[in-house]
């Protein structure tokens, strides 16, 4: 059996530094992708990113294992605020600092009055849900960039590409599964490097990005943007704190299920940590935080949870910030070689789901169970990154998804207890 490492357990330098490179392997495509989609500038995103995890291991008294980076389920509502235009990003950091204080009194009631409520309002039905859904959500992501987004092996060049990515994911399953001793804990990490290097063979890795490579300055302060107040951008993005109050719960089952010790009793100080590192990515034009699954699936197969791994992670992540031709080097990570690591990650994630349904025993002989569940994934799934717009407002998958399981969970529940069904006699 593997050893485990727990939050407190310290590692060596020599393998801190490549593991927590590792972590913001693991995160990067995420939380840059995150801040495209959103308009917003990804050297600035990945430099909060550093910061808020720091400030989330210092909230939580370094208890709860955890990366922060940018938060998916915002999409939609922060693009219903710019329209896409990057001069209306200011608007929408002030909706996402509204989130963040909405987000931080949920914090500051589960820190006075314990997490019962929460676990009412989500009990693990839906928090397995949610994570669950956060994985399939993602799927179409990874496939994409396993192969391309028509899901069309028509060519040459997408021959090149699926055996970039089959490499990838090839390696770091068997680095995973088959090798012994430190390597083992570097699976996406010798994944990521062994796909990267057969993609420059290949020819894959455009000249521009070589070129943005070679003439990215060493040192740079990323921009930084002040939020402008408005009423409609707080009215449309605030109430997404929801989402990430259920993801945080449903992270925290998981690590604690993994690690095999109870985290509740620091659910209140996690969603302090993710509120104001997300109140402070805000005042300076980040991006909104959330602890990410994929550094969970990261930890789940390496078996090391110490945060002295996310302390690494988020110093290298501030390099990055500060860093134009390393974040350069990294933003060449072709779609391939990421999609060859993502198919593992976001798969962990949806397992982790199911795992969490396992742990608390949920009876999925419960109609009310199944139709919570079930309902809730099939929309989320189906809406996929597009997701769901009523007028000028969209709600993405992952969101609306989240959302709907809480309603859901909260409408079956009134009425009494749900009766056995009658069985025939065989």
């Amino acid at each position: 059996m593997q050893k485990l490492y727990y939050p407190e357990d310290k590692l060596p330098l020599s393998r801190l530094v490549p593991m927590g490179m590792q972590h913001v392997v693991a995160m990067f495509g995420a939380t840059v992708l995150a801040p495209i989609l959103m308009g917003f500038n990804p050297q600035t995103a990945i430099f909060f990113s550093g910061i808020g995890t720091l400030v989330f291991i210092f909230i939580t008294r370094g208890k709860v294992p955890s990366y922060l980076g940018s938060s998916f389920a915002f999409i939609g509502p922060v693009l219903a605020v710019t329209g896409g235009a990057a001069a209306n990003i200011p608007y929408a950091l002030c909706g996402i600092a509204g989130a963040a204080v909405l987000y931080g009194l949920a914090a500051a009631v589960t820190m006075k009055y314990g997490s019962k409520w929460i676990d009412r309002l989500m009990p693990p039905i839906v928090t397995g849900a949610v994570v669950a859904l956060i994985g399939l959500n993602l799927s179409s992501s990874a496939v994409s960039n396993f192969l391309n987004a028509d899901f069309r092996l028509a060519s040459s060049a997408d021959a090149i590409k699926l055996l970039v990515a089959s490499v990838t994911f090839i390696v770091a399953a068997s680095v995973s599964i088959y090798l012994r001793g430190f390597i083992r804990l570097l699976p996406i990490l010798t994944g990521v490097v062994t796909g990267y290097i057969l993609a420059l063979l290949l020819g894959i890795i455009e000249p521009a990005q070589l070129n943005a490579i070679r003439n990215a300055p060493w040192v740079g302060l990323p921009p930084f943007i002040t939020p402008t107040f408005s009423f409609n951008a707080l009215l449309v993005i605030a109430p997404v704190f929801v989402v990430l109050v259920a993801e945080n719960k449903g992270h925290i089952e998981a690590i604690s299920g993994y690690m095999k010790r109870d985290l509740s009793p620091q659910l209140g100080r996690a969603y302090l940590g993710d509120a104001v590192a997300s109140f402070i990515s805000a005042m300076g034009g980040g991006t909104p935080q959330t602890t990410y699954a994929e550094n969970m699936g990261v930890m789940a197969i390496t078996r090391v949870f110490s945060v002295y791994n996310f302390i690494a992670a988020a110093c290298i992540a501030l390099l990055l910030g500060l860093c134009p031709k390393f974040g350069a080097v990294i933003q060449s990570i072709p779609a391939p070689v990421l999609g060859g690591v993502t198919i593992i990650l976001y798969g962990l994630i949806a397992i982790m789901g199911i795992k969490i349904w396992l742990d608390a025993k949920v009876d999925f002989c419960s109609h009310k169970n199944l139709i919570i569940a079930g309902s809730s994934i099939i929309i989320a799934t189906g809406l996929g990154v597009k997701g769901f717009t009523l007028g000028g407002v969209n709600i993405a998958g992952i969101a609306f998804g989240t959302v709907f399981a809480v309603v859901m969970n909260l409408a079956l529940s009134f009425g009494g207890d749900e009766q056995e069904d009658e069985r025939d006699p065989e």
